[in-house]
């Protein structure tokens, strides 16, 4: 179970990275417990170990096979990926001491003239929270997560603001990450689990975008998109020059984790 899966020092997943040559474990850098790694610096970062939120009692696991819409039970918070070692908080997260986001807070991270039509389908299509966290790491890459917890996974599948159509702000258009796609039906080492591919991965349905080039301004955006139950996953980085694709899909992937 992926639960148990989260516990282990280190994760066994790995996935090669085409077009670049590198294959990568997705929790921490322990090269000599993941079959198959080079001793380089693959750009991987260090996240603390991981392990599933208390449940209430009598809960069922969002995967379980009583719980049949894939319901979170535990505290939104708890579901929330933390930041990697050595990161700073990036502020323009507008979290409360409870890590809740306001939702015109959340929808800054969209261009303007977009904003009214997603509160308003927020408002009116089964929204109950919003959680979120941001970080900025060393090379300047920030990372901005968020959690929207919705009545039913039927409001998660309505919502719009986060496919290939949304509009960022500051970004012109969105495209299918090439990095991902192409790794999509790769073969995995034995102990590995299956590469989540652009569709589906331990439950929860992913689709993974990176702007178009040429890009606006000197930075690249790039958006993971995680449906999982009630849960809509949303993971924004953003980096001078272009995000870095390990970094990137190592951090949709543990969020993915902690919502399966």
């Amino acid at each position: 179970m992926l639960f148990a899966a989260l516990r282990w020092t280190a994760a066994v997943a790995v996935f090669a990275a085409v077009g670049t040559g590198v294959a990568y474990g997705i929790t921490v850098p322990e090269r000599t417990d993941i079959p198959g790694l080079s001793t380089e610096d693959d750009g991987r970062w260090t996240f603390p170990k991981l392990s599933p939120p208390a449940l209430p009692a009598g809960a069922p696991l969002p995967q379980g096979p009583d719980n049949k819409d894939g319901t979170h039970y535990a505290q939104l918070t708890g579901l929330l990926l933390p930041a990697p070692t050595g990161a700073k908080p990036d502020d323009a997260v507008k979290a409360d001491k409870d890590g809740t986001v306001p939702v015109d807070s959340f929808l800054e991270e969209y261009a303007p003239e977009a904003r009214e039509e997603l509160k308003t389908s927020l408002e009116w299509d089964g929204l109950r929270q919003i959680v979120g966290r941001g970080w900025t790491t060393p090379d300047g890459t920030r990372t901005h997560v968020y959690l929207l917890r919705f009545h039913s996974s039927g409001f998660v599948d309505a919502f719009k603001g986060c496919d290939s159509n949304v509009r960022l702000n500051g970004v012109s258009a969105l495209d299918l990450d090439e990095v991902w796609s192409k790794a999509k039906g790769t073969q995995m080492n034995s102990t590995a689990l299956d590469f989540p591919g652009a569709a589906h991965f331990d439950g929860t349905d992913l689709s993974v975008y990176q702007e178009m080039k040429p890009v606006t301004g000197e930075e690249q955006t790039k958006v993971g998109c995680l449906r999982t139950g009630d849960v809509l996953g949303m993971v924004v980085q953003t980096r001078k020059g272009e995000v870095a694709p390990v970094p990137f899909h190592q951090t949709v992937i543990l969020q993915s984790q902690l919502l399966s």
